[in-house]
């Protein structure tokens, strides 16, 4: 188990609770398979932006020696969508990072526990018994993700939070290592609840 998850969770325990495992998610820079869509599309609008920046600078000063101050609004109005561009190119990385190092999963005799926040902490619990759902993946090196309630496609296809203040709404433990042992012992509290 994770010292400084273990540390946060059993702060959250009741009198009669026993923590079985704690953990967290993959720590740094995680790229996963929407990427592969998500960074062409992330470098077309940054760079479009980019390119608008550079030319209404350039209009500017060529505006600013004819005396004509009305292009001055041109780079003001693309500063906010070279700011988009540079998020989604490197920033949106950089957030879920900090998002995932902020997170910590823990899994009890009688509920699962996340605790997360960016800015603030937040803690969801969910009772093992009450948990109708339950899916897992497995990615390469034994990292893999539990999901707790129904995924569907377009709701989870970005589990990143690809904007800042945007909220996964299905809890789940995600990349967190040795994945499958942990889900086998949520099946197996389930089945002794049952």
């Amino acid at each position: 188990m994770d010292y400084e998850a273990t540390t946060i969770i059993q702060k959250e325990l009741g009198p009669d609770e026993d923590l079985l495992w704690a953990g967290r998610p993959k720590q740094g820079i995680v790229f996963r398979s929407e990427d592969i869509f998500f960074i062409p599309f992330s470098l077309l609008w940054g760079g479009f932006a980019i390119f608008w920046e550079v030319m209404a600078i350039r209009a500017v000063l060529a505006g600013m020696k004819k005396g004509e101050l009305e292009v001055i609004i041109l780079p003001i109005f693309g500063i906010p969508f070279v700011i988009m561009g540079l998020y989604l190119i490197f920033g949106r990385f950089f957030i879920d990072a900090m998002r995932r190092k902020n997170t910590f999963y823990g899994l009890t005799n009688k509920r699962v526990i996340i605790v997360s926040g960016l800015f603030g902490r937040k803690v969801d619990s969910l009772n093992i018994d009450g948990i109708t759902e339950l899916s897992f993946a497995e990615k390469s090196g034994g990292y893999g993700s539990i999901t707790f309630g129904r995924t569907d496609k377009l709701s989870s296809s970005y589990t990143a939070s690809a904007w800042p203040g945007a909220k996964n709404s299905i809890p789940m433990f995600e990349l967190i290592p040795n994945a499958k042992d942990v889900y086998y012992q949520i099946r197996s509290l389930q089945g002794n609840a049952g």
